[in-house]
This record gives C-alpha cells, structure tokens and sequence, in this order.
C-alpha cells in the first residue's frame, strides 16, 4: 500500500531496478517524463527571466518586488533539484541516484515547496498592508523585504529539516521515481510530524493568504475594480489548485494507512504540484505592466515593441492600474 516499503510481489526495491509494470505500465513513466520535461524547461525559462530582468532593471528593485524573485529563486530550485531529477527517473522507471540522493531530494523539494507557498503568502499579506492600509502610513522598506524573504527560508528550515535528523524521514512515494516525507508508516514519530508540518506550511500560511485577499476583496470591491479583484481570485484559486490536492492526499494516506491507491493516482498531486512553477511566475510577475515592458525590452534587445512610454497596445485607465500594480506590483511603495 504504501510506496516505500519492500516490494512482496518480485518487484524491484525503489533504487534497484524499473519498477514497471508492477507499479504502473512503461507508458505511465514515461508520460510523466514528458510532462517533467515540459516543466523543467518552461519553468526554468520563466523563472530565470524574472530573476535576470529584475537584476537588470534598477527600476524594479523595490521592497515589494523582494518576495517575488524569493518566488522565482524557490520555484527554480524546485525544479533543478525535483523536476529535473524527477525527469531522469521516470525515464528510467525507478531513483537511479540511490538513497542518499532521495532523501536529498526530498529535503530540496520540501524546502524550496514551502519556500514557495510561504512567500505566496508574505506576498498576500504585503498586498493587504499596502492596499487596506491598517497600519497608517506604514511603508515597506527594503529592511521589511529582507526580513520577509529570510523568514521564509529559515522557516521551512525549521521544519524540512527534522527528517534528515530522526523525526520521521523522506522516502520514495507514488511510482518511486521521486520522494518526499513518510505519509505512510504511522507511528507517533511519523504522524506527530506530519501533523506539524500541515500546520506550520499549510494551514497557517493558507490562514494568512484567505486573510489577507478577503481584506484585499472587500476593499477592491468598494473601489469598483473589478479587474483587479479578478487577478486576487485568480491567485487564491491557483494556491488551492496547487496545494490543496496534495496536502488532501497527504493527510488521507497519513490518517488511514490501510488504504490502498494506485500508484499513478498517488503520484498525481506531487507532479501536479511542481507545474506551480510555471503558472506562478505568470500570475505574479508577468501580469505587471512596469515588468512586462522591462521583459519586453530585454527580448527585443532593448527596443520597445509598442514605442516609447508605452506597456502594452491597451490600457484600462490609472486608476485600476494603480492598484493592479501594488497587487502584483513592482513600482516602489
């Protein structure tokens, strides 16, 4: 039932050998490969294009545009360290680096994952302190932003780091071509960890975003801007998209190990997750206009494709783009 422990029906051990057709039919591995192929590629373009521009570009380095290169550098880790060798193994059919290598695997994608969902929700929060205004006259500085992303590092340090040391562990999961902490073998080790870990990287950070984007909501809707209060539930829908699937799977394995799941079907939201990586530099990034005409620039070597002073062929007024940009925002605050 569970995908780490030893086969008892001739199949190879996770490090062994292909763990097909035991575990799934050859096409099944390989579809997954094509798909991890698609998003090592897009993802490390996307990415790395929002890290290169915002260094190239002086003029999007403000505090608030901090957390989102925190974004891309978590979600371009997630798939050199997750996708990429994700990619290999399901060409494969099993985790050729060994043991060693999966845990070390488990331990990046978690971190850099929670990395990820954290700053998701920091950058939630900075939108409601800037937008609501419940400070005052409160203003981000480049202090704040740095705080800000070093918390999210240290905090999922905080809690990737136990199963390297004893308190639970990471293992192979789904098709065993990558891994992740144990959801499966109980015990008060294994539970009381994972029972942390939905806490301290789900449910709080997910508290924070709902939090902060229905503030966000009701202030946008007194406003009337209606585009914009789209752009925030398209990000609070893409958060749940990604994450909601996986932690559901996760806690159903871990509160009822006797339950028996194809692995495809288990392997589902872990991959699934890992798009996040493509769509959130989308979102978040791409959907600013400031950032769209700096990309623009770099792409076409430094000309402007719609002229001079201008973002993109429409505008839909300074009033709604005032608020789209301290939404996704990049001018300084």
């Amino acid at each position: 039932n569970s995908s780490q422990e030893p086969p008892h029906n001739g199949t190879p051990g996770p490090f062994d050998g292909p763990q097909w057709p035991h575990q799934a039919p050859r096409g099944t591995y390989l579809s997954v490969a094509v798909l991890m192929g698609f998003v090592v590629i897009s993802a490390s373009v996307v990415n790395g294009l929002v890290i290169v521009v915002s260094i190239r570009y002086k003029k999007l380095r403000s505090p608030l545009n901090y957390i989102l290169v925190n974004l891309a550098m978590a979600d371009l880790l997630v798939t050199l360290c997750g996708s990429s060798v994700s990619f290999s193994n399901n060409i494969n059919g099993f985790f050729v680096f060994g043991k060693r290598m999966c845990e070390l695997e488990g331990f990046m994608v978690s971190l850099t994952g929670i990395v990820g969902l954290w700053s998701l929700a920091i950058l939630a929060f900075e939108r409601y302190v800037v937008v609501c205004r419940p400070l005052g006259d409160f203003r981000f500085r480049h202090r704040h932003a740095v705080i800000g992303c070093a918390f999210t590092w240290s905090w999922s340090l905080l809690w990737t780091t136990p199963p390297l040391l004893g308190w639970s562990s990471y293992v192979p999961e789904g098709l065993r071509t990558s891994c992740g902490p144990n959801w499966y073998t109980g015990g008060s080790n294994n539970n009381s960890y994972i029972l942390a870990l939905f806490v301290t990287c789900f449910v709080m950070p997910l508290s924070l975003i709902l939090f902060s984007y229905a503030n966000l909501l009701m202030t946008l809707r007194a406003q009337a801007e209606r585009e914009v209060t789209r752009m925030v539930i398209v990000m609070v829908v893409a958060f749940l998209i990604c994450w909601l699937p996986y932690t559901t799977f996760a806690l159903v394995v871990a509160t009822n190990k006797d339950i028996a799941i194809q692995p495809a079907l288990a392997s589902l939201p872990s991959y699934f997750s890992k798009t996040a990586t493509i769509y959130n530099p989308v979102i978040y990034v791409f959907m600013n206009k400031q950032f769209q005409s700096c990309l623009l620039e770099t792409l076409c070597c430094g000309h402007q494709p719609w002229g001079t002073g201008k973002t993109a062929p429409a505008a839909a007024g300074p009033a709604a783009d005032g608020l789209r940009n301290k939404v996704t925002p990049s001018p300084p605050v």
